[in-house]
This record gives structure tokens, sequence and C-alpha cells, in this order.
């Protein structure tokens, strides 16, 4: 396994979070799933990203067990899903998770989407599984500024980390820069923009300079910003390749041409209009 795989980030409360892991969003329980973060673990992931909503916490669970991998070892994220969302059921669906994934703590547990008028509440939840060290780090997924404004004035812990949508078409500068100075780390959900951007000129340019791939390129554009990123894919060549991303780096130029592909424009759902029901 390669040691710079390893790489971490110190989240606000000292735990140490992997810089680049493995999504798991769309990939179908049993044995797809498990043979995916198997592959994953093999190759040198430590990181896992899963959520209720995917419905393959079980097969992620099964797949950590098989793989040998101590579990100290591991950084194991899911998330609580928009239905689910209030203090007690919040408190019911992190024990259903655990039993699925079969682990006694979680690494870190999200909300997935703000929900109006529960995340409060859901968040209160958060607060009580992590005082009660069920949960080593807490955060959210898809919050804009202003919920996290509101929750920063309504908490008693601060949210560690804000997954959301990112990638060179929706930098998210303004959200990034905000979180910079709350000291909440970001993760791209999405950071290859679901392939959309894989043929790009400029990224194939600068891919040919480094004798890498454009999806290469992108993954290590976010590194160097300072973005946790979790691709997904259940091909062990493609696993293998997002991960071949520690042994160069991009110039500050590079970065800067990549930062000017910005369109603002979303390959997912956007929080002020996604149907939580």
């Amino acid at each position: 396994m390669a040691e710079n795989m390893k790489e971490t980030t110190i989240l606000h409360n000292s735990v140490e979070m992997p810089k680049f892991g493995l999504g798991v969003y769309k990939v179908e329980d049993g044995l797809r799933v498990e043979e995916t973060v198997k592959s994953a673990l093999q190759i040198g992931y430590r990181s896992i990203d899963t959520a209720s909503f995917y419905d393959n916490e079980e097969g992620v669970g099964k797949a950590i067990k098989a793989s040998g991998v101590p579990r100290e070892e591991l950084f194991i994220t899911t998330k609580v899903w928009n239905t689910e969302q209030g203090y007690d059921s919040t408190l019911k669906a992190f024990d259903e998770s655990m039993k699925k994934l079969e682990l006694d703590y979680l690494d870190l547990y999200l909300i997935h989407w703000p929900v109006k008028d529960t995340y409060l509440e859901t968040w209160r939840a958060l607060e009580t599984l992590y005082r009660e060290g069920r949960v080593r780090a807490i955060g959210v997924s898809n919050f804009k500024i202003e919920h996290l404004n509101d929750l920063l004035m309504n908490a008693k812990e601060k949210p560690a980390v804000n997954q959301v949508e990112l990638h060179p078409h929706l930098t998210q500068l303004e959200l990034r820069q905000f979180c910079k100075t709350q000291n909440i780390k970001v993760e791209a959900w999405s950071p290859l923009a679901r392939g959309r951007i894989l043929n790009e000129p400029l990224l194939t340019e600068i891919a040919l300079s480094h004798g890498k791939t454009p999806a290469q390129i992108i993954l290590r554009w976010h590194l160097q910003n300072d973005i946790i990123i979790i691709p997904k894919s259940v091909t062990p060549a493609r696993l293998k390749e997002n991960s071949e991303i520690f042994d160069f780096h991009l110039n500050q130029d590079e970065i800067e041409k990549i930062n000017q592909m910005n369109k603002n424009q979303r390959y997912g759902s956007d929080p002020d209009s996604f149907d939580f029901s």
C-alpha cells in the first residue's frame, strides 16, 4: 500500500480523516458493493463513505469484516436520510445503520440534506451521539452558508465536515471560504462531475503534460485545494487509477486555469429546490 494514500487532514476536534476515500452511492448492495469495497481496501483505500439512503450499508459492513483490515485503520462515514430526521428518529436511524454496518462506533455521521424545520433537531441527536462517544466526528452534507449560519447559532458542537457537490464546473469558492473561517472541512461528492468534464480540452492538455488521465488531474486539483474527495467507481482498474494521484503536483498556473472552468453548474440536486419528502 502506498504510504501517501494515508494522507490525512485534521478535523477541528483533532480527529484525523483521510483526504481520499471511496464513495458508494448507487453501488448495488450485496456482492457488487462487497467486491467494490474489498477491492478498494486491498488497493489501500481506508475511507469509505455510505449512507442509509444508498441501501448498501450491510454490504459495506460485510466487506469491512472480510477485509481483515484493523478497524482502527479505517474511517467509515454514513448519513441520516431526510425521512429519518428529527431527534428520536435520528437516534433510531443511527442504531439501524450501525447494526447493518456491524460496527461498534462510527468515524463520521452526517445529516444528508438540510431538511427545513428538522435539521436543528437532527443535529441535536448527532451531538448526543458525539458526546456518548458513539461517533468520532459529526458533520453535514449539502449545507449552504445560510444553513451553516443557522446551525452555528443554535449548536453546541460545530460541524467538522460539510460534504457538498464540488468539481471544476462548481467550485463553491464562497462556501469553501466560509467553511475555512469556521474550521469546517469541505468534502466533495461527485468530484469528477459524474464524468461530464473528462473530455474538456484543458484537462486533456494538463493530463498529457503530467502523463496522467483527466480524472487524475481533477482529483489532484481537489487535493491541492484542500478538499477531501470520495470518487466512486466499481471497477478495480479505475479504483486504482483514482488512487494514483499522490506522485505528482499541479503548478499554480494549472490550478488557476482549472479554477477558471467554474460555471456554477450543478449536475446533482440543489439544496434550495430539493424534494425532501
